[in-house]
């Protein structure tokens, strides 16, 4: 999430250009061989997120599932942006306490003097150097679940199995196109022949990804995999922020009995609920987009309570970790606030 994603094409006005996401500038990445110049180090990178960003989320899930806490420190931003976009307001003195910034700007700038484009989380940052190595979001979590693995945890789920791989990409790639990206296409139109057919398109993946998970428990395969955390950073938030402040309000969440029960289901496995902040997540889209939400008014609603009931998809069998375990407790000092949780 960038600060791009608060305006269309980076036009502050909202009615002037299509919305169009930023490609991620910094494609390095980080690997068992280093071939980047960047190799998978214990303790030697930072993971910088917002817990309001969907595109942060994933990378917070990955994390938690493959049990590399220990290995890939987290620095968490403020939800409300300035005009000098993630800061770091939440920390003592306002600075990270490991990396010594304000600003995540700060990170980019050391990495590219002057580099004009937005500052977007999830972003992986050096610490010994200070400089940021990737904010490629679709990278990421891949390589965390690929390149990382000498540091997962015992009992780590294999979120992305090499015989269904091309599945997963196919899936994923319609729920990109559609479902994570379409919310914003939806929320940011400029005029209302491209409002209706970014909404059109959410809400047909959808009936057709519900459809796909009436007798299934996972996306693909009988596990958890990338392509569930995906769609969860969206599903997760779209009661909260995208039905009423992106108008993507066919029907809520909670109205599709598939997808619902799929939703809570994964929410309350370990890894992906105990990331969730909804007071961030409804505080950052309300207060931030003031193009689409002027008054800045943030609404009460809607209960969180109702993530926590039964959602009975165990019936439909399937193994969340398969031959793995689920992670372990949320480390002391990561967990989320009182205020963000049902």
């Amino acid at each position: 999430m960038t600060t791009q994603d608060s305006t269309p094409s980076g036009n502050d006005s909202y009615g002037h250009k299509k919305f169009k996401r930023s490609k991620s500038h910094f494609a390095d990445r980080v690997t068992a061989d280093g071939r980047d110049g960047w190799p998978v180090d214990a303790g030697r990178y930072r993971l910088v997120v917002s817990r309001a960003c969907p595109w942060a989320g994933r990378a917070l899930i990955a994390r938690r599932l493959l049990g590399l806490e220990g290995a890939l420190s987290l620095a968490v931003t403020d939800p409300i942006q300035d005009d000098r976009s993630w800061r770091f307001t939440l920390d003592p003195d306002g600075r990270d306490p490991v990396l010594g910034i304000r600003f995540l700007s700060e990170a980019y700038e050391a990495r590219e003097t002057g580099y004009p484009g937005g500052v977007s989380v999830p972003a992986i940052v050096d610490v010994p150097s200070g400089k940021l190595v990737t904010n490629d979001f679709q990278q990421i979590t891949l390589d965390l679940a690929t390149e990382w693995t000498a540091l997962h945890r015992d009992g780590a789920p294999d979120l992305y199995p090499e015989p269904l791989r091309d599945e997963i990409d196919t899936v994923m790639e319609g729920i990109y196109r559609e479902v994570n990206n379409g919310v914003y296409r939806a929320g940011f139109a400029p005029e209302q022949s491209e409002y209706e057919s970014a909404c059109n398109d959410v809400f047909h993946r959808l009936e057709l990804t519900s459809e796909r998970l009436a007798g299934r428990r996972y996306l693909v395969g009988d596990t958890i995999t990338e392509a569930d955390i995906r769609l969860f950073c969206t599903l997760v938030r779209f009661d909260a922020v995208y039905h009423g402040h992106f108008k993507c309000n066919l029907w809520k969440l909670t109205e599709d009995p598939v997808l619902w029960a799929y939703a809570r289901d994964l929410f309350q496995t370990p890894g992906f609920g105990d990331t969730i902040d909804f007071d961030h997540i409804k505080r950052h889209y309300y207060q931030v987009h003031t193009g689409v939400n002027p008054t800045r008014i943030v609404p009460l609603g809607p209960d969180p309570t109702g993530w926590l009931t039964p959602h009975h998809r165990e019936e439909l069998g399937g193994r969340p970790f398969g031959e793995g375990t689920p992670p372990g407790p949320v480390p002391e000092g990561e967990e989320v606030p009182a205020a963000g949780r049902p």
